[in-house]
């Protein structure tokens, strides 16, 4: 199969396009509708040596080229149909081009063949209400004939997240920060999600107000925390303060905002505040599984803890999120600044523990560690015994009174029949002693 697929791209790369025609229609049709086995166990690029969605394209682009003219936006788009069950076509203008070994005789016409066909295809109901083929299509055509101004008409109709977000990118993408600002503020309007949808235009609109140097920023990062909270909106609002009295002030109003699930929010703030006994309530009342979440104040208040009961300073790499934005992971695209949790900690400085609060914390970190070990041990989480087996250690590790010691010696009897487990607990307190 490999040496017949790559028969077919040397046809093409020769411009032979009716032979590469042939072999790829006659080879990938039979593949991707499952009449071929190749021995594959998923994908069948777990077995070709050749790059199927090279050849998938160089197809398409082969009936371009031996189409006619009046009938080229039709036979493309049967031939995209051909290969649904080896390539998914995301930007078909933008592959058709990438894999050109020459330009495209008539592609301003043929442009106008495909948006008519994709606007009939795009124009059928949506039960799923979720961005299709024909969608994404059709939003790539508009933004070649029209530009932005195209995507923001189609946008505006629509009022669908996808269309918005692809009408932002397009502004975004011309530099020009005050278009963006507008673009990213009305879309955040118009869309009909209010949460997640709404949230990233916000981002946007900040990172715009940004770029401009805009006085009204932390109003901007307020706003989009308020409409869709999220740790990272968070940090982000609460990290442009430029003193303790403003952060605290901040702090101050967030918790009366913040939602009574956002438990990994109402963390960092009460920690931020001072209100070590309130954070210690929330890690004790947490479950023992679900440390992953987005929301589990687990991960945060042990290593806030850890840090402020052994006064030593805290790690560079706290738990953090991804970032809500999400325009782009090119490093040299401009991002929202978004503060780490250690520096907002410092400029924040919350008195250290006093006696009570330390006696509570320790005690909520102990019921935090015997929670994991029921989560972990009752669903049979090995790859997990490790972060419990820590907890456990960390708590040894602040507390080295006899209390604390009979604590381990029964929690390591409690789990003497499970032998990975004792494994686990021999290398953490190991490394305590």
């Amino acid at each position: 199969m490999d040496a017949y697929l790559r028969a077919g791209s040397n046809a093409f790369l020769a411009k032979d396009y009716p032979a590469a025609f042939r072999i790829f229609r006659s080879l990938l049709m039979a593949v991707g509708h499952g009449h071929v086995y190749m021995g594959q166990e998923e994908v069948i690029d777990d077995v070709l040596g050749v790059d199927s969605a090279t050849c998938a394209a160089q197809y398409v682009l082969s009936m371009y080229m031996t189409a006619g003219p009046k009938r080229r936006g039709k036979a493309v788009l049967a031939a995209i149909d051909d290969m649904h069950g080896i390539e998914t076509f995301w930007r078909p203008l933008h592959t058709l081009e990438q894999v050109a070994v020459e330009p495209l005789p008539d592609f301003d016409g043929f442009l106008e063949q495909w948006r008519a066909l994709v606007e009939e295809r795009a124009a059928k109901p949506n039960d799923r209400d979720s961005d299709r083929d024909e969608d994404r299509w059709l939003r790539e055509v508009v933004e070649r004939t029209e530009g932005p101004d195209g995507l923001a008409k189609m946008a505006r109709a629509s009022r669908r997240a996808d269309d918005l977000r692809t009408w932002c990118d397009a502004v975004r993408k011309t530099g020009d920060w005050a278009q963006t600002l507008a673009a990213y503020a009305e879309a955040a309007e118009l869309v009909s999600d209010k949460g997640y949808a709404r949230g990233r235009f916000l981002d946007g609109a900040a990172l715009a107000a940004q770029e401009l140097g805009r006085d009204d920023l932390p109003e901007m990062l307020e706003r989009a925390w308020l409409k869709a909270p999220t740790m990272t909106r968070l940090r982000r609002w609460l990290g442009s303060s430029v003193t303790k009295d403003v952060v605290q002030a901040r702090v101050g109003d967030a918790l009366d905002a913040c939602p009574k699930a956002a438990l990994r929010q109402r963390a960092l703030l009460f920690v931020l505040r001072g209100e070590l006994i309130a954070a210690a309530k929330l890690l004790a009342d947490a479950p023992g599984l679900g440390w992953s979440g987005s929301e589990h104040p687990g991960h945060l208040l042990i290593a806030v803890f850890t840090s402020l009961l052994s006064q030593r300073e805290l790690p560079d790499d706290l738990p953090q999120d991804y970032d809500d934005l999400g325009l782009s992971s090119d490093d040299n695209t401009p991002k929202l600044a978004t503060p780490t949790l250690k520096s907002m900690l410092l400029l924040a400085a919350p008195p250290p523990p006093d006696a009570n609060a330390r006696a509570l914390i320790l005690k909520a970190m102990r019921e935090a560690a015997e929670k994991r070990l029921a989560g972990v041990t009752e669903d049979k989480r090995r790859r997990q015994y490790s972060h419990a087996a820590s907890l456990v250690a960390c708590c040894a590790e602040l507390d080295t009174s006899a209390d604390t010691k009979r604590w381990v010696a029964s929690t390591r009897s409690e789990y003497r029949r499970y032998p990975a487990l004792q494994s686990e607990f021999d290398s953490y307190l190991g490394a305590v002693r």
